[in-house]
């Protein structure tokens, strides 16, 4: 169970997932996103997810397994 629930505001229709870990302050860089996102550690609505390209909408949530970020509008 996640320890804190944090929100990521979108300013489009989506946010991939990659830009979303840039966003929250997991990695400094896309290319560190985007490399963290593959490694593997990173779950999309408690799934592991490998994919930065990924679309997050409304609703989801993605982070660790120890913090979790929920995309709203």
């Amino acid at each position: 169970m996640p320890d804190e629930i944090a929100t990521v505001r979108l300013r489009g229709e989506y946010i991939t997932l990659a830009q979303a870990v840039k966003a929250v302050g997991l990695a400094d860089t896309g290319g560190q996103a985007k490399f963290r996102v593959r490694e593997g550690d990173l779950l999309v609505n408690d799934e592991p997810e490998t994919r930065p390209g990924r679309k997050l909408r409304a609703g989801d949530r993605f982070g660790t397994a120890d913090q979790q970020w929920t995309v709203c509008e």
